[in-house]
């Protein structure tokens, strides 16, 4: 399979590396200097694989757009807005996002969203995540992706943090804290607190080597589906 990357930091160069050993072709990698390029290109691979920066957004969008590429993204921090634009790319390609490719991490939302209405009415959540100090959004999108696994309906307020704070946790709150330091590739733990009692469910990446296995497992799925926004899980698991 070919692959057209955005992207040449840490992930895409380890993406770079790992698709030469499998016998697939990274077709052309492109980074922040250099997008201009995609207003150059045709057709010439078969998925878009994005792990770059938000910023790069327009020239991505019009190159789907333009092309009909089907689009595997992992970029994180993006606005909500853009997200939306990201999603309306669905009416020209097959658009995959995720914020982690881990299929730990999809294992981690399908039991979020077991347990959390069972949960939620008695017991106090927090969710804590730890990433390396080259880190740039905070909390991390995988923070984001599991707070929506367990409160779909946003019935709670998350909590960034509590500093200047004062007075007693109140009732439907859910605390989202970021931690940064080293090399960690990832580590995140959604913390249920209850009445003489704790559940804790974590999941640690050892290395960015499960994200990228993930993402290009996800990416041989796309060529041939319909053009629309898909969700990771939906693949997965048929929801």
């Amino acid at each position: 399979m070919k692959f057209l990357l955005i992207g040449r930091g840490k992930m895409g160069s380890l993406i770079a590396d790992t698709v030469g050993c499998g016998g697939d072709e990274i077709v052309l990698a492109l980074g922040r200097g250099d997008l201009a390029r995609l207003g150059t290109l045709g057709p010439v691979a078969d998925v878009v694989l994005d792990f770059s920066r938000p910023e790069a957004l327009p020239e991505l969008a019009a190159y789907i757009r333009r092309t009909g590429i089907p689009l595997l993204s992992g970029t994180t921090g993006y606005t909500a807005g853009e997200m939306a634009r990201l999603e309306a790319l669905g009416e020209a390609a097959p658009v995959l996002w995720s914020a982690n490719y881990s299929l730990g991490v999809a294992v981690f939302v399908q039991a979020l969203r077991a347990v959390s209405g069972v949960l939620k009415p008695d017991f106090d959540v927090e969710i804590t995540e730890i990433h390396h100090n080259q880190k740039e959004d905070a909390p991390s999108g995988t923070a984001r992706l599991l707070l929506e696994a367990l409160d779909p309906e946003h019935a709670l307020s998350p909590v960034y943090g509590r500093a200047g704070r004062t007075g007693k946790r109140k009732q439907g709150e859910v605390g989202v804290h970021a931690l940064r330091g080293g090399t960690v590739a990832g580590a995140h733990t959604v913390h249920f607190f209850g009445p003489d009692e704790e559940l804790e469910i974590t999941h640690r990446a050892a290395s960015r080597q499960v994200f990228v296995n993930g993402a290009l497992h996800m990416a041989r799925l796309l060529p041939g589906k319909p053009n629309g926004a898909y969700d990771l899980q939906k693949i997965l698991f048929g929801e």
